[in-house]
């Protein structure tokens, strides 16, 4: 089985999703990996931020926006009415735990991390949903019933290995699995996450536990260059690399 990540700008806009599609869209079973939607774990910080300094009406601004953004693409992405209902119904219920979370008279630490946590979750239920209006035989593995650190913020590797072979035998047998990067529980089973990057790091992680055939990391940038050439300019790509 093989595993394919895929960054936020990959499912940022329609035609990224579309194309995502037909990347994967082959009979050999794959796990892919999601990013949020480009933008949106910016947004989210912004809206615990804000929260955090009892600035409420900011926090309320920024999501309304970034929900609005959201009924955008899914009014452009949805043509089954079913589907469509279903998806509408769960990010009008994601961000309506967001909006519970940022009037609370304390912010702690932990309500942050989950609020973070919910582009993770809003990509992959929509991107999952996508595949199966194409037809696809996709289903949702979720992240946070098997990707766990422990008390060091490493892998817990047993248990990621023993829960993710569960979560996969209870979807059932399809072709595609959609799970989330970056997002996991700690070792007291806190939402938490793999800092910034983390979900390239899930991918390695899932590949490991479940004995891939390959992980493959898919971006919007061809090759390796010396620096990020979407903030440094005349960036030059490396050849080849000797570690």
């Amino acid at each position: 089985m093989q595993v394919l990540k895929f960054g936020g700008t990959s499912v940022g806009s329609i035609e990224n999703m579309v194309s995502v599609r037909h990347i994967i869209d082959s009979p050999q079973p794959k796990i892919v990996v999601l990013s949020a939607m480009s933008g949106t774990t910016n947004a989210l910080v912004a809206i615990a931020a804000a929260a955090r300094e009892g600035d409420v009406a900011t926090a309320h601004k920024t999501r309304g926006e970034l929900q609005s953004r959201y009924d955008d693409v899914i009014e452009q992405l949805f043509t089954d009415k079913h589907i469509k209902s279903l998806v509408i119904g769960y990010v009008d219920e994601v961000f309506a735990e967001v909006e519970r979370i940022t009037v609370e008279k304390e912010i702690t630490l932990q309500m942050e991390e989950a609020i973070v946590a919910q582009g993770e979750l809003l990509s992959t239920f929509i991107f999952c949903h996508f595949l199966q209006q194409e037809g696809l035989s996709a289903a949702l593995l979720p992240a946070l019933e098997f990707m766990r650190i422990d008390k060091d913020n490493e892998p817990d590797q047993f248990y990621i290995r023993q829960n993710l072979e569960r979560v996969i035998e209870n979807a059932g047998q399809h072709t595609i699995y959609i799970t989330q990067g970056f997002i996991c529980r700690n070792y007291s089973g806190e939402i938490s996450n793999l800092q910034r990057g983390g979900s390239d790091y899930t991918a390695t992680i899932v590949g490991a536990a479940i004995e891939s055939s390959e992980v493959q990391i898919w971006t919007d940038i061809d090759g390796f260059h010396n620096n990020d050439p979407r903030f440094v300019e005349e960036t030059k790509a490396i050849g080849a690399w000797d570690p």
